[in-house]
């Protein structure tokens, strides 16, 4: 699925949302998703336009909303923006790990991040995918407040 939502990156809350994942990210892992040296347009046009996986989800109690995908992340799940945005992480599992994918989600609360993981997700049309390498980690603001959680990954093997 060809994603036409190309100038997304654009928007102020996307470039201010996209620059906490990069520094949540550096915080929690040392590591960084992208060159650091970037203006936070740029950190957040690479983002959205990079060839790896990079999803968030915001702080909804039960079932959190992804609050962000990247362009990979909605050609891989075949949704457009809109609908990327309106979907419960949950619904991205794989039905047989939805127990395994909270209990990871709550330590990673605790613990602010985690890393080698793997895990079987579906697209919107139902094609079954197994990630692995994943990273999990907590989104912080410039204030330290949690703002909920994101993942990105690399490798994706379809079914």
């Amino acid at each position: 699925m060809t994603n036409l939502n190309t100038d997304l990156w654009k928007k102020d809350a996307i470039i201010v949302h996209s620059q906490r994942l990069f520094d949540s990210f550096k915080h929690w892992t040392g590591e960084t998703l992208i060159d650091a040296n970037q203006s936070p347009e740029d950190i957040a046009q690479a983002l959205f336009n990079a060839d790896f996986v990079l999803v968030s989800a915001g702080t909804e109690e039960d079932n959190p909303i992804f609050n962000y995908g990247n362009r990979t992340a909605l050609d891989l799940w075949e949704m457009s923006w809109e609908q990327f945005i309106q979907t419960p992480s949950s619904h991205s599992v794989h039905p047989e790990e939805v127990i395994q994918r909270q209990q990871t989600l709550d330590r990673v609360k605790t613990q602010g991040y985690t890393k080698n993981l793997r895990g079987f997700r579906q697209s919107r049309t139902g094609k079954q995918f197994l990630i692995s390498d994943v990273t999990v980690w907590n989104v912080i603001d410039e204030n330290g407040q949690y703002c909920g959680q994101a993942a990105t990954y690399e490798t994706w093997e379809f079914l």
